[in-house]
C-alpha cells in the first residue's frame, strides 16, 4: 500500500486479530454494538467520567470492593450478581452517574477491548456516536482497524453491519482511505441494510438472543444513529470522553 494512503481494515472477530493485516501507525475502534459499546456510549452521555473495562468477573469485584466504583456488567446476555448495572444503555440513561466511575465487564465487548489494548489507540464505536467517532478519526489521519466484539470470538452480524457504515462515512468525507477486502465487504452489508436497519437486525442470532431476555428497549435504542455527542477513547486502562 503506497504511503500516501490510509487504509481502513475490518476485522470481524477477536479471534481474527491476530491475522490482521494493518500494523504500526493505526487506531483501533473496537464494536460492540448489542451492548457493551452503545452502553458505555450511553454512561458518557449521562455523564460518567470514566469508564474501565475488564474481562474478569473476579477484576470488577476488586474494584467494586477495594475501589467502591459502580459495576455494569453480564455473561449471556445477563446481568451479573455484583452488578449494580446490566449491560444495557437504557438502565443507565434512568440513574444519575455524573462525574462517576464505572466498571464495565461482558461476554464479547471487554474480551475486544483487551485483545486491542497494545496495538494502537482504542476508540469505541457504535450506531448511536456514528458520525462523531468518525468525524474524529479523520482528523487523526491513521490507519483505522475496526474490530467487531462478535458473539464468543465469531462472527456477528450487527457489529459487521456497523463496521460497513463507519467505512462509508469515512470515505465519503475523506477519499484519501485504502479499502482493504474486508471493509469493502463490510461496506456491502451496510448497503443491504441501511433501508431499514432495526428490522434487518433481527436476522442476527445475538439480537434474537436478547429479545428473548426481554432486552427489546435496549434493542430500539442501540440502531438510533448519532443520539449520542461521545468519542470514548482509552487513555492507560479507562475510556474518557474526549468531547467532554
Amino acid at each position: 500500500m503506497s504511503s500516501t494512503y490510509l487504509g481502513i481494515e475490518v476485522i470481524f472477530a477477536p479471534s481474527l486479530f491476530s491475522t490482521r493485516q494493518i500494523r504500526g501507525n493505526s487506531i483501533v475502534v473496537v464494536v460492540d454494538i448489542l451492548r457493551a459499546g452503545t452502553t458505555i456510549c450511553a454512561a458518557f452521555q449521562e455523564g460518567a467520567d470514566k469508564i474501565i473495562p475488564v474481562s474478569s468477573i473476579e477484576k470488577a469485584l476488586w474494584y467494586k470492593e477495594k475501589k467502591g466504583y459502580l459495576i455494569t456488567g453480564e455473561r449471556d446476555g445477563i446481568k451479573l450478581e455484583i452488578a449494580d448495572f446490566g449491560n444495557s444503555p437504557l438502565e443507565i440513561l434512568r440513574h444519575d452517574i455524573k462525574g462517576k466511575t464505572l466498571v464495565i465487564t461482558t461476554t464479547n465487548g471487554t474480551r475486544a477491548i483487551e485483545i486491542a489494548q497494545g496495538n494502537g489507540q482504542v476508540v469505541i464505536g457504535a450506531f448511536t456516536n456514528l458520525q462523531y467517532v468518525a468525524e474524529w478519526l479523520i482528523v487523526q489521519k491513521k490507519n483505522i482497524m475496526i474490530l467487531c466484539a462478535g458473539w464468543r470470538e465469531t462472527f456477528s452480524l450487527e457489529d459487521s453491519i456497523f463496521a460497513g457504515a463507519l467505512t462509508e462515512y469515512l470515505i465519503l468525507k475523506e477519499s484519501s482511505y485504502s479499502l482493504h477486502d474486508s471493509a469493502s465487504a463490510a461496506q456491502e452489508f451496510w448497503r443491504m441494510a441501511r433501508g431499514n436497519l432495526a428490522s434487518y437486525l433481527k436476522k442476527g442470532s445475538h439480537y434474537q438472543r436478547l429479545v428473548k431476555l426481554g432486552a427489546q428497549e435496549d434493542l430500539d435504542y442501540s440502531v438510533v444513529l448519532n443520539s449520542t455527542k461521545v468519542v470514548p477513547v482509552m487513555e492507560n486502562n479507562y475510556f474518557k470522553n474526549i468531547l467532554k
